[in-house]
């Protein structure tokens, strides 16, 4: 990735729950002997499904904790997704840096003015007169300009042309855009587990960003990852579900997925977009990637564009 990196909340923005777990021992008979410690007990470990879109450093208010959820999980470490996937798959470095130099330049920075300061994203460029495909909730709560950067710094200001929030899909336009490189969109219903891919994006804003790995699953109902009988979204400012938060099925990819990824393109070896970055799988207690993110299919992101611009 639902992605999108931290996305400013309202100013009292959720922070995770706290929730202890039980501790289980199985009795064991002891030898004759010095009586043996028990074994330490198990730090208990909290996860999050984190949004993949950044907000700046140093946000005003401190609304930063506002797009995590709490959800139990086990140890995570992190992994180097370019080492793996290159054991995985037998492909080499330069494969990658071939279908990243195609898509690159279809790749832009977003950035969003809100109530809580600035917030980034990603988005791929889908026409030459600048439209551009992104998540909705990186416009979510746009208050001021909304901007757009290509890949060799080009600015352009930009109108949002229509989002589905459940689908987490949005359609931006960029004004007085002409002469940009369209990305080449996949078939994302091809895709096999374990199949190389690579993520580019502008995680904590730093653009023209590559990491790659494999597809680790395929068909991730996003609404089905939470906590007891509570459903959590990376979208809620609480941990309850709404009507409209994101749900849908998702990629699942062990690329590097960081906050402001989200709206980013996750790319086949022959350069061509199969997945929209949106959410990662994270520990409370760090916002970074372990190896689980999160995209929606490209299949998928383009029958939601078509409804956007005939709606």
């Amino acid at each position: 990735m639902s992605e999108n990196d931290f996305r400013p909340g309202h100013a009292d923005g959720y922070q995770p729950q706290q929730q202890s777990y039980p501790y289980y021992y199985a009795h064991q008979p002891t030898p004759a002997g010095p009586a043996l410690a028990p074994p330490p007990r198990k730090k208990k470990r909290v996860a999050a499904l984190v949004s993949a879109t950044a907000v700046a450093a140093a946000l005003v208010g401190g609304a930063s904790g506002a797009a995590i959820v709490g959800l139990e999980g086990g140890s995570s470490a992190g992994s180097n997704s370019t080492a793996a996937a290159t054991a995985v798959s037998g492909t080499t470095s330069t494969d990658v840096s071939a279908a990243a130099a195609k898509v690159l330049p279809s790749v832009v920075q977003v950035n969003v003015t809100t109530s809580q300061g600035e917030a980034i994203g990603s988005g791929v460029i889908l026409s030459a007169d600048g439209k551009i495909l992104t998540n909705a909730h990186v416009v979510s709560g746009a208050v001021g300009n909304v901007t757009i950067t290509l890949s060799d710094g080009t600015k352009y200001q930009v109108s949002v042309l229509g989002a589905d929030t459940k689908a987490d899909i949005a359609v931006l336009q960029a004004k007085g855009a002409s002469g940009l490189t369209a990305a080449t969109l996949g078939n994302s219903s091809q895709l096999q587990v374990g199949q190389e891919v690579v993520a580019i994006g502008s995680p904590a804003g730093l653009q023209n960003t590559v990491t790659s790995g494999i597809v680790s699953a395929l068909n991730r109902q996003l609404s089905d990852i939470g906590t007891g009988g509570q459903q959590s979204s990376p979208f809620d400012q609480t941990s309850a579900r709404s009507g409209d938060s994101p749900s849908y099925t998702a990629i699942q990819t062990d690329a590097a997925i960081n906050q402001g990824n989200s709206g980013g393109a996750l790319v086949n070896m022959a350069g061509q977009v199969i997945g929209i970055n949106s959410a990662l799988y994270s520990p409370s207690s760090s916002a970074g990637s372990v190896g689980i993110g999160f995209a929606i299919p490209i299949n998928d992101a383009k029958t939601i564009v078509n409804q956007i611009e005939n709606g």
